[in-house]
């Protein structure tokens, strides 16, 4: 979370974002990427880039004459505004720009449904798999080889945004893949400006079920909520519903819990 005066800039950058037309934000997503990528591997730059005693207008000439010809002019833009603003910490540049690259490669998925459900549908098959995780954080394997290794298990069945997104969450600074997944699945629920909420149910919901649950919760917290439905056979029966900070918990396995407690107090 950022505070004070990257906080400032990154509201700042988001509104200029906005003004990027439909058909450059994929590749001003990746672009922006890779220069979050290039600040955080060269510390000089970084600094340079994010001092506050430096003329505004001079760190935007250095950085338009480095990023001239390799990046699209619409992010050339964006990043020589970023480092005319002021930054609380040298790090905040690097991370605003993925996030701003998360925004503009979610606006350009088109399908925010779908966008939504993949990334779950991600997160949860790397969950599942002790072996894909072993794979995935080796630290002897190179960034290019699990982006190759994810490719091939994905190539063909998930939209190009998708495949952008998980990529980059193996490039950025996550502690894990999952935990990138998830700060971009916070993003994008941002960005279409709804709630996420994860259902865990004892059997899988009909799409009547889905339907009602949907609206009920939508009418209640009074935003569109997306559901991610993760069938957990412990449950036993009914329902628990994460939602923020919320937790509604109508499972069997839960009211068998409460009842053992109140019988061994």
């Amino acid at each position: 979370m950022m505070r004070g005066a990257s906080a400032d800039a990154l509201a700042g950058l988001g509104d200029l974002l906005k003004k990027v037309g439909a058909s450059d934000e994929a590749a001003v997503g990746t672009d922006l990427f890779g220069v979050a990528g290039m600040l955080r591997g060269e510390a000089g730059l970084r600094r340079v880039a994010t001092d506050a005693s430096i003329d505004s207008s001079a760190k935007s000439g250095l950085v338009s004459s480095l990023l001239q010809g390799k990046v699209g002019q619409a992010a050339l833009d964006l990043v020589a505004n970023a480092v005319g603003r002021r930054w609380t910490a040298t790090r905040d540049l690097a991370d605003a720009l993925e996030h701003l690259g998360v925004v503009s490669v979610v606006r350009s998925a088109g399908d925010k449904k779908r966008l939504a459900d993949e990334l779950f549908e991600v997160r949860s098959m790397i969950d599942d798999s002790r072996d894909l995780r072993s794979a995935l954080s080796d630290p002897a394997r190179s960034t290019s080889d699990k982006q190759a290794l994810l490719s091939g298990l994905l190539d063909g069945k998930v939209l190009a945004a998708t495949m952008t997104l998980v990529h980059q969450a193996l490039a950025g600074t996550h502690r894990t893949i999952g935990t990138a997944i998830e700060s971009y699945q916070s993003i994008a629920a941002d960005v279409y400006d709804e709630s996420v909420a994860t259902v865990r149910t004892a059997k899988p919901l009909s799409d009547h079920d889905i339907t009602r649950l949907t609206a009920a919760l939508s009418a209640h917290y009074g935003t569109d909520v997306h559901l991610n439905v993760v069938v957990d056979p412990d449950l036993v029966g009914g329902l628990r519903v994460d939602i923020g900070d919320d937790v509604i918990d109508g499972s069997v396995s839960s009211r068998l819990d409460d009842a053992r407690r109140k019988l061994a107090g």
